[in-house]
């Protein structure tokens, strides 16, 4: 009875070290990109006012984001595309003149999905007060689609990575043991001239320049290793 334990208890632990050996595999880095000319434009700008008056300059800020909002509002841009972004009052303290003074700010985003109206808004928002263009980014309203390629390429482009790898051992690749994905979107910075980040209204021309967009995944495959 003894010897029929020990023969179980060695069954057993056979088993068990099978099951917990990892299987041998090739792992791989794969990369698919996507390239896309952007066809939406987000501006981040910014009202901020500075003043011995709390109440005064905080006044001063509301005036000029209601002047933003309501000329948004009028170029036809959606609500649902403007975004305030954070309200800020803050007291500090001059060292020089031993003084107190307030700085009240507010930013504000504002997307727009017709890139042919750009020109027109960013004059329009000068106009209305603003006294900050903090920045401007692109995006794509094909970014969902544009990700799924990217992620099939860049798949793909492990598979194929795998296999050159096998076949000159003379093995094969087997299914996918595991996978991580790390993506990343390079966007285009605009170009804008001189005279508008002087805040020049009066400027023509184009100010734009979308330039073109990368969309880029990168996997981390493990494809078990077959003889």
């Amino acid at each position: 009875m003894k010897n029929i334990t020990v023969i179980l208890l060695l069954l057993i632990s056979s088993i068990m070290t099978a099951q917990t050996q990892p299987k041998p595999s090739v792992d791989v880095t794969g990369v698919g990109t996507v390239s896309i000319v952007p066809d939406e434009v987000t501006i981040n700008v910014r009202v901020e006012h500075t003043g011995n008056n709390a109440i005064e300059v905080k006044k001063l800020t509301d005036n000029s984001i209601s002047e933003v909002l309501q000329f948004v509002k009028r170029a036809g841009v959606d609500d649902k595309y403007v975004k305030t972004e954070y309200v800020r009052l803050s007291k500090n303290y001059e060292y020089n003149t031993k003084t107190y003074n307030f700085v009240a700010n507010q930013a504000i985003t504002i997307k727009l999905v017709d890139l042919s109206k750009y020109e027109s808004v960013v004059n329009g928002l000068l106009d209305t007060g603003i006294n900050r263009i903090d920045g401007v980014s692109f995006s794509s309203s094909e970014m969902e689609t544009l990700q799924s390629q990217a992620r099939k390429k860049a798949i793909a482009n492990a598979k194929m990575k795998a296999q050159e790898y096998t076949s000159v051992l003379n093995q094969n690749i087997g299914k996918a043991i595991h996978i991580s994905e790390f993506r990343n979107v390079s966007n285009p910075q605009p170009m804008l001239r001189s005279a508008m980040m002087s805040m020049d209204s009066e400027a023509s021309g184009k100010t734009l320049a979308p330039g073109e967009m990368q969309i880029k995944v990168k996997v981390n495959v493990s494809f078990e290793l077959i003889d």
